[in-house]
């Protein structure tokens, strides 16, 4: 085995396991049956929401997950054509 194969091997478990915390961390959306007939109420939180940290997690995850599709496919192409 090459070197390479190591480092995004790494890469791909490292991005794996932040995915999964992050994804723990977040909080649930859910507003039950009352905020589905209702509709949700516009709150101070709400208008602020790209300040507070379960956007911060969000955005975390949205960032290495698109690190770990990255990988995963480049790896793919790349090992199909080393022999």
């Amino acid at each position: 085995m090459e070197w390479f194969h190591y480092v995004i091997g790494g890469v791909l478990i490292l991005s794996a396991i932040i995915i999964v915390v992050t994804v723990m961390l977040q909080q649930s959306q859910q507003q039950g049956l009352s905020g589905a007939i209702a509709g949700g109420a516009d709150t101070f939180f709400d208008k602020n929401k790209g300040r507070t940290i379960e956007s911060k997690i969000a955005m975390i995850t949205k960032i290495v997950a698109g690190v770990f599709f990255v990988v995963a496919l480049g790896s793919v192409i790349l090992f199909a054509f080393i022999k």
